[in-house]
């Protein structure tokens, strides 16, 4: 049984130093023939090399079910020298990476009842906070990649979108550093991300490099409050964003920029944690700067820990060689070593996750703390809150024959939200509708002339990669053509409240239409409910 006791840092080597300040990606399932995106995610015999033998200070995970995670995560560390911080982005709960885990729906649902009732909408971030923190742990996760402390202010962003609490600097500030309070009792680091701010762009950093045009003054009034209420609510650490200021540093994004991570976050805004990059291997790092320089830049800047670096042993090189060139001081790495440490002390000290408390009855434990039925049903009165009802429902369908359920989402390849089981296929099937099942694969509508009473359902929020928050052409083209068929029954659409507006301007007053913040199954569930009364 290996110890979690951290070692003496002036035992380490350079390499060994610099090792640390690197977390790599891998897939969250067991088997290489599982993994799932192999340009990013390491076979079991490189990553093991990875770890064991390069000395990497983390792993980022993604994929598999909870359970599964928790062999996963013990296996990480059985094969670490240096217990592991071991990272998820689950800013919508375990669940949302994890299946079986308890899913949220997305941050700016509570954003939603900070409107109305602002202490209401702390409760439920708190609640979020803490429960994602607790199912973390469980299953040997030390380091939430959450909250979201953007301001979603532009409604084309096409990355950040839902993942915000909300469009004003006040509501987001005021969730962020209630979700932070509610994970602070457990042994996990939060993350604010994403520096100085992702929530005015219409560009999507994972595939290209967004530009903010504004000015310092601007940037104080909006992006930066957030960070600063999440600094004072004790955060942990915080993600940069692939960005270019201009006013801030013409040349070089945030990410790799002196003038905005030492000069901004660690000397205008007083921050002693840890900064960790976005992923390096985004589009907007990985498209302009080298594998190997880039990670330079970014400790250059004031990084202490490098996410997803394109070439892991590659960036430990050329990090070293600019120490030893005269590039980089060994105080510079030193520091962030030691903030590393701290934040390891954290997690570990705790007796939460460290290699020496892994056992298989630490494991079964832990996973009773999976899904319980108070944690599931914190979304469930989050969703209730949230939904909205347009027009006169419940609809009535008894005696209708030729019933369709017209389900659009964005690519079905990567939907995790509908299968046989999901309450937007099986509670219209039990009223007689028939499923049709449309994303960016399946001819449009304009090669149809089958036309029968529709109800239509729309999954559209943005999300990385997606490159759009808007209406998606297969959406837009059904839409249109059951209007003028005359054949569209009702409306539910799931996920950003941005596209409410443009399908209620053309939507006549006498056909009901539902709105909710989520697509997961209880968001299905609650607004089918509503609309045939059930």
């Amino acid at each position: 049984m290996k110890s979690s006791k951290l070692p003496d840092l002036d035992k380490l080597t350079l390499a060994e130093q610099v090792a640390q300040m690197v977390v790599v990606r891998a897939s969250g399932y067991l088997f290489d023939h599982q993994i799932k995106y192999p340009q990013w995610e390491p076979p079991a015999a490189k990553l093991q090399h990875l770890i064991a033998n390069l000395g990497v200070g983390g792993v980022i995970l993604l994929g598999g079910s909870a359970a599964e995670l928790a062999l996963r995560s013990q296996q990480l560390q059985n094969w670490a020298k240096i217990p592991l911080l071991i990272a998820a982005d689950i800013e919508e709960g375990v669940g949302q990476r994890f299946s079986g885990a308890t899913w949220f729906p997305p941050p700016m649902a509570i954003g939603a009842i900070a409107q109305r009732d602002l202490n209401l909408a702390e409760q439920y971030a708190q609640q979020m906070g803490a429960i994602i923190a607790q199912e973390a742990i469980a299953l040997g996760i030390n380091w939430v990649l959450a909250p979201v402390v953007d301001v979603n202010n532009n409604p084309d962003n096409p990355v950040i979108n839902v993942r915000a609490f909300g469009e004003t600097p006040a509501v987001v500030s005021q969730l962020a550093a209630a979700f932070i309070e509610g994970a602070k009792p457990y042994p996990v680091l939060t993350t604010a991300k994403h520096f100085p701010g992702h929530g005015d762009t219409a560009v999507d950093s994972h595939l290209e490099l967004p530009v903010i045009p504004h000015s310092p003054a601007r940037l104080a009034e909006i992006e930066l409050p957030p960070f600063t209420a999440a600094i004072n609510a004790g955060v942990d650490t915080v993600m940069t964003a692939h960005l270019l200021i201009p006013n801030w540093d013409r040349e070089r994004p945030a990410t790799l920029s002196h003038p905005i991570l030492t000069g901004q976050l660690r000397e205008n805004l007083g921050f002693e944690g840890l900064i960790v990059t976005d992923a390096l291997v985004m589009g907007a790092i990985a498209n302009q700067y080298g594998a190997n320089e880039a990670p330079v830049l970014a400790v250059e800047a004031g990084a202490d820990i490098l996410l997803m670096p394109v070439d892991p042993e590659g960036a430990i090189a050329a990090i070293c060689d600019a120490v030893t060139s005269g590039r980089i001081s060994p105080a510079r790495i030193r520091a962030s070593v030691e903030r590393i440490w701290q934040a390891k002390l954290k997690v570990f000290e705790a007796g939460s996750g460290g290699v020496g408390e892994w056992g298989s009855n630490f494991m079964l434990q832990s996973l009773e703390e999976i899904a319980q039925p108070a944690s599931l049903a914190a979304p469930v009165n989050i969703l209730r809150e949230t939904t909205e009802v347009f027009g006169s429902v419940p609809l009535q369908v008894a005696n209708l024959v030729n019933l369709r359920n017209l389900i659009v989402v964005d690519n079905l390849l990567d939907c995790k939200f509908i299968d046989r089981q999901a309450p937007a296929i099986a509670i219209p099937a039990q009223l007689g509708y028939t499923t049709q099942l449309c994303d960016i694969h399946t001819p449009s509508a304009s090669n149809s002339d089958d036309l029968q009473p529709t109800l239509m359902q729309v999954f559209i929020r943005g999300n990385p990669f997606r490159g759009s928050a808007g209406i998606s052409s297969v959406a837009e083209d059904w839409f249109k053509k059951l209007l003028r068929a005359g054949q569209l029954q009702a409306l539910i659409l799931y996920g950003s409240p941005y596209i409410k507006k443009q399908f209620l301007d053309h939507l006549p007053s006498d056909i009901p239409c539902l709105y909710s913040y989520g697509q997961i199954y209880a968001a299905q569930a609650i607004a089918l409910e509503a609309l045939f009364g059930k």
